[in-house]
């Protein structure tokens, strides 16, 4: 193989690596055989600037440490510099400092470098070092990435010789093509950590914004991983031929921690609802205040006698306590509690600063009649339309080709399979499997959340017979319901985040359409 040939077969094999460690290994092994050297080490260079050891190789020993093998490079790092200046005491040091190649004939025949360290070496393993080639590895930006040193190039015999002047400038374009890519990587890499932080620091905003979901953000992610891991590893069923890739994985939990980033324009007092009369604060308190003047006033009417003022202050008091009640929301205010608000609203009234006024505003029996949790119609729009906000925000994004799928995840943890959800009203055949995984993660941890103040968490049976309906209702995907019912992904998740109150005995072929068997 010729040199050109060579270098373009390195050039893909490089370009297409994505794991660091086997591309600095890869690098490594280039060199050696163009070389023909007998063993060689490559080194990364650390925060600390510190040489860090990646990979080890030894034809005569059969050593192979670090990189793709399983065996650990238990050297310390070498430092490129000690008390400010070079550290002298090693060849790989003095490289990345002076940023120089050194070549060297004869190991033991060397005066001009400190070369005991070596020496000792090859004691130790017995072993003998003749000829090494040390070359700082740089980038486009002359910027220091990594070193690599050769060992012992030999001849077509076998015998060990010294490095060729032509020799060294073939390592030495392999090291700078090598340098520029692994800065690329680097920059990639960076880049996608950064992303990835910057969606996590999105999601932990959103949580600090509201003090009742202040998990919410964290919570979904780990469960759609969960899920998908589970849908990754299952071979049978629907879903048996369903596969990600690490790549799929991390654009799913990029798109799982913005699910909800559309929350950054939701006014803070409907998010921090806790009570129907809640705005800024709980107006509960006024409202009981009216029903302490209502009570004074019939204790003080001079047209009811004695027995009639204590039958309407019973009355009085047994409502008030029931709008009190109503006010803490819940799962379902029917229509006979609806009715009873409007007949408080009408029964008692109260004269302040001159002026007649029922008990309960227009504004306030509006809020109190809200049949389910603490948002009425208004309130539940403004909230439902943090989607539209999150759909306006990552379609306008210009995500990467690799990350391209995370506004279609992301957004679609609130449609449902039948086309009734939203935003977009999108139905089962319409959306990919990652995004129905994420409707599952955020109603599952929804329902199993402690920090709601309007509820109280369910527990895993209740909160999966509610799923149960769904899917048979065509809420939910059955098909990775069903995997998050056989694979456990409910139990693991419970396990690491739930109550031990939540835990509950119960026989999954009981919960609606949960059927196992």
């Amino acid at each position: 193989m010729t040199n050109i040939e060579h270098f373009i077969e390195i050039g893909i094999a490089l370009s297409s690596e994505k794991n660091h460690d086997a591309l600095l290994e890869k690098v490594l092994k280039s060199a050696m055989e163009l070389a023909n050297a007998d063993g060689g080490t490559i080194y990364s260079i650390s925060v600390d600037n510190e040489l860090v050891f990646k990979t080890l190789l030894n034809n005569t020993l059969n050593i192979h440490l670090g990189g793709t093998s399983k065996e650990k490079i238990n050297y310390p790092n070498i430092p490129i510099f000690k008390y400010g200046e070079s550290n002298d005491s090693a060849i790989v040091a003095i490289s990345a400092a002076s940023g120089k190649i050194i070549n060297i004939d004869d190991v033991y025949a060397c005066t001009e470098f400190d070369l005991s360290a070596a020496k000792t070496m090859d004691r130790k393993i017995d072993y003998h070092t003749k000829s090494v080639l040390t070359l700082p590895m740089k980038n486009h930006h002359d910027d220091l990435n990594g070193v690599i040193q050769l060992i012992n190039a030999c001849d077509e015999k076998g015998n060990v010789i010294a490095f060729k002047s032509d020799i060294e400038r073939v390592v030495s374009a392999l090291t700078s093509l090598a340098g520029m890519i692994i800065t690329n990587k680097e920059l990639v890499d960076d880049m996608e950590n950064l992303f990835n932080s910057f969606s996590q620091l999105i999601a932990s905003a959103i949580d600090k914004k509201s003090p009742y979901t202040g998990g919410h953000c964290r919570r979904v992610p780990e469960i759609t991983m969960m899920l998908a891991r589970a849908c990754h590893r299952i071979d049978s069923g629907e879903l048996q031929s369903f596969s990600m890739t690490d790549e799929d994985f991390n654009e799913l939990s990029v798109a799982a921690w913005l699910h909800d980033c559309g929350k950054v324009a939701t006014p803070e007092y409907i998010m921090d609802k806790a009570k129907k009369l809640e705005t800024i604060s709980d107006r509960i308190e006024l409202v009981n205040t009216r029903f302490e003047v209502a009570a004074r006033d019939i204790y003080n009417s001079q047209q009811l006698d004695g027995n009639d003022k204590v039958e309407k202050l019973q009355q009085l008091e047994s409502d008030r306590e029931f709008i009190n009640t109503a006010n803490t929301g819940g799962e379902f205010f029917d229509d006979d509690k609806i009715q009873r608000v409007y007949q408080i609203a009408k029964s008692y009234h109260v004269a302040i600063a001159g002026t007649k006024q029922s008990v309960l505003t227009e504004d306030e029996v509006y809020n109190l009649i809200t049949k389910r949790g603490t948002l009425n119609a208004k309130e539940r729009k403004i909230i439902n339309g943090h989607m539209d906000v999150t759909v306006e925000m990552l379609e306008a994004m210009p995500f990467p080709k690799h990350l391209q799928r995370v506004p279609e995840y992301a957004c679609g943890h609130h449609e449902k399979m039948d086309g009734t959800g939203y935003p977009k009203g999108l139905k089962r055949d319409e959306m990919s499997i990652p995004a129905r995984m994420m409707a599952i993660a955020d109603i599952f941890e929804a329902l199993t959340a402690n920090d709601r103040p309007y509820k109280a968490p369910k527990t895993l049976s209740e909160t999966l017979k509610i799923m149960g309906k769904m899917r048979l209702t065509d809420h939910l995907d059955p098909d990775l319901f069903m995997v998050f019912i056989k694979e456990k992904v409910y139990l693991e998740f419970a396990h690491q985040a739930l109550d031990a109150s939540q835990l509950d005995d119960f026989d999954i072929n009981q919960i609606p359409g949960c059927q196992t068997s």
